[in-house]
């Protein structure tokens, strides 16, 4: 609970603005200075946001907490949201977004979709008309409690100042509790500007028939430890259930007792360091060969935090029909929604695999895992060295991926936005740190990458972040430059350029015979555009030259944009072609 420091009693007429207060105070606030107090109790450090009418008394009274609540403006509402999402996932705290009614509010659904799939906590606050105008299709009134509830975890609607305290306690504790995810909080006009007598704020930890952390019933523990032992190929899948868990070092402490190969899905990559040796890479459309095909050879999957994506399992009647199937997760909805499971272990990784490892007998499978590495070596003459060591002339996309790992250690934060250097990303970048790897995973958003780095960046300052973008996907949330440059953000901006949208483009010439419907795209001089908003940057397209330019790009004191013009028609590989088997993935 916050402490009161020399608190003045306030004199008629006059705020109590920008102090901590303690539960047992009793003093006179209005709606908007019990938002600011709760902030201050959750210890909120940063608010991205987008002042207007409907919000306006809440920004007045962060005037007087603006030393206390880092308040970053941003250019669009889409780009608050992303970057709330952006410090949630790069420091694992609840991210804070603030918008107006109406178009403010509105342009915030993509990024709580985005937030939803993709389990990120965020409570977004918005303003609302008046209480009496509900309903009256008041200028900028919206009904975004509706439009919002099939993408939020929670949202509610307040009217009267005096609800505010214990439903943003109430948020909160949804928002980051069990399997988190974004809630929204509607706050009327009125209810802003409303006095009431505020008797402090109590964080919430209980509510009736929310259970966040599920009782662990070890019956399963064993069930599954049992099938575990007695395997002969097992294969741990795993997703961000293990990072939003917070259980890396019991994730990485059960695959090394129990000495099975481990593969992770782009969302559950940097759980452990991408060159650990049991780590055999990437599920999924794009991932690699061997955890593909060899999905469909093990006689007992292992499934922890992850949900069976489609773009993880391909057709669903051909995937792992030979196993048994683990699925550990905290969200029973989960559980056999896709897969159909052997044994379920419902509740937090960080609970339950440390009762799965004590059961499992320690192994090792070497044959087993020189068959990853059989196809690995198979995938390296194939994709890996042509994309990497390219004998081409024009740059590919995996060789800037590369060079960035050779200098930068994998200690970066890496923000992609969606297309194909998103998969070429992921499939190449190298961590030695979870949360590291920050993408669009779920709802696949282009033009999430700028306002995520920003995001990520105010999360973790002392680490680099790098956003690699797309030409395409950057065009759609560039306005943000806008916010690095008032705010100062050193945040360094790759733009892979194919001048095309990428990956419907590869779609298009696998699929639809080269029919180039409408994917090709122009771009401005995005050096230029950077250099308006007082970031530096340049242009590059000769391999000589590439590796000088991203040590400059480090070094820089700053932002910096690098535009990296690569290849118009390179492709990646492998692939699994939708409506396939994974074990039908192609190398070319």
């Amino acid at each position: 609970m916050s402490i009161v420091q020399n608190i003045t009693r306030p004199k008629k007429n006059e705020e109590v603005a920008g102090f901590p207060l303690q539960e047992s105070e009793v003093v006179e606030l209005s709606g908007s200075q019990a938002v600011l107090q709760a902030f201050l109790a959750e210890d909120v450090e940063v608010i991205f946001g987008y002042p207007g009418g409907a919000i306006m008394p809440i920004y007045d009274a962060l005037y007087d907490y603006r030393d206390q609540l880092n308040h970053i403006l941003v250019r669009h509402e889409q780009g608050a949201i992303h970057a709330a999402q952006g410090f949630a996932r790069a420091s694992g705290k609840t991210g804070v977004v603030f918008a107006t009614s109406g178009p403010g509010a509105t342009n915030l659904v993509t990024g709580l979709a985005d937030a939803m799939i993709d389990s990120t906590p965020v409570v977004c606050i918005t303003g609302q008309v008046y209480a009496h105008l509900l309903g009256t299709d008041a200028f900028q009134e919206t009904d975004v409690i509706n439009i919002t509830t099939p993408v939020t975890k929670w949202n509610y609607q307040v009217t009267d100042a005096t609800e505010i305290p214990a439903v943003l306690a109430k948020a909160f504790y949804i928002a980051g509790s069990g399997r988190p995810g974004p809630v929204l909080i509607d706050i009327t006009k009125n209810a802003q500007l409303q006095k009431f007598n505020y008797e402090g704020y109590t964080k919430c930890n209980h509510i009736r028939s929310y259970r966040p952390s599920p009782i662990v019933r070890k019956k399963y523990i064993e069930e599954a430890a049992k099938l575990i032992n007695a395997a002969q190929k097992p294969f741990v899948i795993f997703g961000q259930g293990v990072i939003l868990g917070k259980a890396e070092k019991e994730f990485q402490k059960f695959i090394e007792k129990a000495g099975i190969p481990a593969a992770w899905t782009i969302m559950g990559m940097s759980a452990i360091a991408t060159n650990h040796p049991l780590g055999v890479g990437m599920l999924g459309m794009h991932g690699n060969y061997g955890p593909n095909v060899l999905t469909n050879e093990c006689d007992v999957l292992i499934a922890i935090g992850m949900r069976f994506d489609d773009r993880v399992t391909g057709r669903l009647d051909k995937y792992a029909k030979q196993a048994k199937v683990i699925h550990l997760d905290i969200d029973p909805s989960e559980i056999d929604k896709n897969v159909k499971t052997t044994v379920s272990v419902w509740g937090d990784c960080k609970e339950t695999l440390p009762l799965l490892t004590e059961l499992v007998e320690q192994k090792v499978y070497p044959q087993w895992l020189q068959k990853f590495n059989d196809y690995k070596k198979q995938e390296e003459e194939t994709c890996i060295q042509p994309e990497l060591h390219p004998t081409v002339d024009v740059l590919t996309m995996g060789e800037v991926i590369n060079l960035l790992n050779e200098l930068t250690g994998g200690d970066a934060i890496i923000v992609t936005d969606v297309g194909q250097h998103q998969m070429v990303a992921c499939r190449y970048a190298k961590f030695n740190q979870s949360k590291s790897n920050i993408t669009s995973g779920g709802l696949g958003t282009m033009g999430f990458a700028l306002p995520a780095a920003i995001g990520a960046k105010f999360g973790v300052p002392k680490r680099t972040v790098i956003a690699v973008i797309g030409d395409g996907g950057f065009q759609m949330t560039l306005q943000e430059m806008g916010t690095i440059m008032q705010s100062d953000v050193d945040v360094k901006i790759i733009i892979l350029n194919n001048q095309f949208l990428g990956m419907v483009r590869q779609w298009q010439e696998l699929f639809h015979e080269r029919r180039y419907s409408f994917t090709d795209i122009k771009s401005p001089d995005f050096v230029a555009v950077a250099k308006a908003y007082n970031i530096s940057g340049q242009r590059i397209s000769e391999r000589e030259n590439l590796k000088n330019v991203l040590i400059e790009m480090l070094d820089h004191k700053g932002p910096y944009l690098l535009e990296v013009m690569v290849g118009k028609e390179n492709n990646v590989f492998p692939m699994v072609p939708q409506g396939c088997s994974v074990s039908e993935i192609r190398l070319k």
